[in-house]
């Protein structure tokens, strides 16, 4: 008998995004590119840059996993499709995980990214003026944390976050009420133990709580029925960013739960994603 053999889907995803790339949307992926070094760590992205001259608007991804898990070629890989069809530049990059690296360094990573990118924008034909973030889960977190930065060289034209933790209390009651250790969380922020100074950790380095005017606009995408981070975290959020004058909107994917992996049903978030890109990135 013929012997079949289940492909990884994380695999599955790359082989379409090279077909796609050889054929429907006419771009060229590259792939482990070194974006920076930190220490004796080589980051690396992918990059997909469309065939044209250019210069073409960039989203930099930014994978989840807990903080402690993934890579660039996991749990975001639904949307590479639908941003080489749209004739982006994207890069979905590697960082650095906890627990061997806490928190700044994943973030610093994103941050080494967004200067790559616009410092090697010629080479990879892009519009300085029109990059922005999206990441999911963990990363959902991190662009949310970069976008509040006030730096100029950090500086984005537009964040998208799917079902990111923004405040990092809330995440931590909630997972400590349902009886699960938020050992992720900890193992990210270095914490072992939950005192005054811990809280005032997940507190200080929450999203939510570093909202300043002048952010850039933000699209919040998340699922109703997320019980790995609340869906109320993305409406606090999205209330907190227009209270302060900034732009958001919510998409709210109704009944998803947690990660793209389950919205293949409800497939419209990535043509809503796109467009707010595109009108937001024009």
């Amino acid at each position: 008998m013929p012997s079949f053999k289940i492909w990884p889907r994380s695999l599955i995803h790359c082989l379409a995004i090279l077909l796609i790339c050889g054929t429907v949307a006419q771009c060229e992926l590259q792939k482990d590119i070194e974006y920076g070094r930190a220490g004796d760590v080589i980051l690396k992205l992918d990059a997909s840059v469309p065939e044209g001259a250019g210069p073409f608007p960039a989203v930099i991804i930014v994978h989840g996993g807990g903080f402690t898990g993934g890579n660039k070629q996991m749990y975001v890989t639904h949307m590479f499709d639908p941003l080489t069809q749209a004739q982006f530049v994207w890069f979905s990059i590697d960082y650095r995980l906890a627990p061997q690296y806490k928190f700044p360094a994943a973030v610093e990573d994103v941050d080494r990214a967004i200067e790559f990118v616009k410092s090697h924008a010629a080479q990879f034909k892009v519009d300085p003026r029109r990059i922005a973030l999206l990441g999911e889960s963990a990363g959902g977190y991190m662009v949310s944390y970069v976008g509040t930065q006030n730096e100029e060289k950090w500086h984005v034209a537009a964040v998208v976050s799917f079902y990111g933790p923004h405040n990092l209390t809330g995440e931590y009651e909630m997972r400590t009420h349902a009886g699960v250790k938020p050992s992720a969380l900890t193992a990210f922020l270095g914490i072992t133990t939950f005192d005054g100074n811990a809280f005032a950790l997940l507190k200080k380095n929450s999203p939510i709580n570093l909202v300043r005017k002048g952010m850039p606009p933000y699209l919040l995408v998340h699922g109703s029925k997320d019980t790995v981070v609340d869906y109320q975290q993305s409406v606090d959020m999205c209330a907190r960013l227009k209270e302060a004058g900034n732009a958001c909107e919510l998409y709210t994917v109704e009944g998803g739960k947690h990660g793209m992996d389950n919205w293949e049903d409800t497939p419209a978030y990535k043509q809503k994603v796109v467009e707010w890109l595109q009108e937001t990135l024009h």
